[in-house]
């Protein structure tokens, strides 16, 4: 299946090496090898390969090459350091995309700077908003189900994609987790994971969680924290207003803690109705993404609460100014208290999204059909 970042990937190794990240098993290796189609002598390196380890340590590559595709190369010591010289002594038709597990976000924030030399592309799963570019004709209940995950999205049946899923968390867990940071306790980590699953659009509470698990907040803090750096949860903070002054003027938040959701919306344990938050709250967060890796746009997705409990589930911010407010609703087209509060106190925008929704309308707040709306994001 086709992915919306294809041509724009393609056009921004033009002039700078690109970094590809995002969950595991998103489809990353795999777009890698169709932007390879696209030019005469790729050559594709997996650090995880004996053989493809030496080409890579010794630049063995021949000189007709004309993209090269580093995958895991951050299992590599100083790859960093490595990636730079590659890229300032390359000739001009040279083009560098690097690539592989989620942990290369993270590891490319630290040591050995390469300002200047690079474009991030997070790619996410798939959207409605990605898959309506491409003429898929997917529905929203299929999406929320299966997840966007390409293989159990796209699998036959049911027990497949139920499979696949059990390999998922198992490898997340197990390999991933614990490769990424030396934890002492599997089984707590395990159960955190499970936990965190039904806890999905509530305000996380670190010391609750810790008592559940027998482990110590800080701890809890540091599962939860692998966890999002590993993409396979994302957390949303309050929006506090502090960064512009027309948000200074929409809620001041008395609750400092996060409100967590998968970018695997099937792991998620809830009612449907939480399930099309989680899904709402990913396609936004990809929106976000998209804004600041095409646009360089600064941009992040956060939820509102006041000291006196009113509390809406999204605000969309561009350059720290709130764009627009959205309450998602299964099937209850009445509009939200909370939402008609912001709405008329402050004069923004504000959306009622509706899963199962009969008629669009307007009352100032914007009851609209989810998957109509939704099919307009990234």
């Amino acid at each position: 299946m086709i992915r919306k970042r294809k041509d724009r990937i393609i056009k921004d190794l033009d002039s700078k090496i690109v970094f590809l990240t995002g969950p595991r098993q998103v489809g990353k290796t795999w777009l890698s090898h169709e932007i390879a189609k696209e030019f005469e002598n790729p050559v594709y390196l997996n650090y995880d390969s004996r053989i493809d380890r030496e080409i890579i340590e010794k630049e063995a590559w021949l000189n007709k090459t004309d993209l090269l595709i580093f995958d895991e190369i951050h299992k590599m010591p100083n790859w960093k350091t490595y990636i730079k010289g590659v890229f300032d002594t390359k000739p001009k038709t040279l083009k560098i995309l690097v690539t592989g597990s989620a942990r290369l976000e993270y590891f490319r924030q630290t040591g050995e700077s390469l300002s200047g030399r690079f474009f991030t592309h997070r790619l996410y799963p798939f959207t409605l908003g990605e898959l309506k570019v491409i003429g898929s004709s997917i529905s929203i209940d299929h999406l929320i189900n299966r997840s966007g995950f390409p293989e159990p999205l796209l699998a036959e049946d049911e027990d497949f994609a139920q499979r696949w899923r059990k390999q998922y968390v198992d490898g997340l867990v197990r390999d991933d987790v614990f490769d990424f940071e030396k934890f002492s306790d599997y089984k707590s980590l395990k159960f955190c994971l499970e936990l965190l699953k039904s806890r999905v659009g509530s305000t996380i509470s670190y010391a609750s969680i810790a008592r559940d698990l027998g482990v110590s907040p800080n701890t809890v803090k540091k599962y939860i924290q692998v966890f999002e750096e590993l993409y396979i949860i994302f957390r949303l903070t309050p929006f506090t207003g502090n960064s512009a002054k027309k948000g200074s003027e929409i809620v001041r938040s008395i609750l400092k803690e996060p409100k967590l959701y998968f970018f695997d919306t099937a792991l998620v344990d809830g009612d449907e109705g939480i399930k099309f938050e989680n899904l709402t709250a990913l396609a936004l967060l990809k929106q976000a993404a998209a804004e600041e890796d095409l646009k360089g746009v600064s941009a992040s997705v956060h939820y509102v609460k006041t000291k006196d409990g009113k509390e809406v589930d999204f605000c969309y911010v561009c350059d720290g100014k709130p764009q627009y407010l959205l309450e998602t609703k299964l099937s209850d087209s009445n509009i939200s208290k909370a939402l008609y509060y912001f709405y008329i106190k402050y004069n923004i925008r504000s959306i009622q999204l509706v899963k199962n929704l009969k008629r669009e309308r307007q009352e100032g707040v914007e009851v609209l059909a989810a998957e109509n709306w939704l099919s307009g994001l990234e």
